[in-house]
């Protein structure tokens, strides 16, 4: 492989794995929405390693609110509570579907996967009839659903 070849793999490489982060952070409601436009911080129309560091720097900026190179404790927590309470916020304005500034037990329940989604997933868990799902069914049923979700683990986001 020479150097040209291993440059655009490297630069694609990290394009991905850019990419993949952004989509993780957005799927778990982190730092903005990473398109390619919070991506391409420069403007170019093309997203480059420079770009890609950049990026990384305004976030590290981001948590780093005193400006002194280092994160405390405390900005690393106050950070993470500004993600959550936002995050919480976009979940509470999904739920609350007719703006009245409430949510019912029921809205909740279908975001946590109570009521009759619950229980139809017990039984496709259920793989011995027995109307419960035990460890060894559960295991199973997880691995089915991170080779639905192409190998995720099996573990819901958000």
């Amino acid at each position: 492989m020479n150097n040209n070849t291993l440059r655009l793999a490297l630069a694609a490489l990290a394009i991905t794995a850019g990419l993949g982060v952004a989509e993780a952070q957005e799927r778990r409601g982190g730092p903005g929405p990473m398109d390619f436009a919070t991506l391409d911080t420069d403007g170019s129309g093309e997203i480059q390693t420079q770009d890609l560091e950049a990026a990384r720097a305004k976030r590290f900026a981001d948590l780093d609110t005193n400006g002194d190179g280092q994160v405390t404790e405390a900005e690393f927590i106050a950070h993470m509570q500004a993600q959550t309470a936002e995050r919480a916020m976009q979940i509470f304005a999904r739920l609350d579907a007719d703006g009245d500034g409430t949510v019912s037990r029921d809205a909740i329940e279908a975001r946590q996967g109570g009521g009759p989604r619950a229980e139809r997933m017990i039984e496709r868990a259920d793989t011995d009839g027995s109307g419960g799902v035990n460890a060894e069914e559960f295991e199973e049923f997880r691995k089915k659903m991170a080779d639905r979700r192409g190998g995720k683990g099996g573990k819901r986001d958000g």
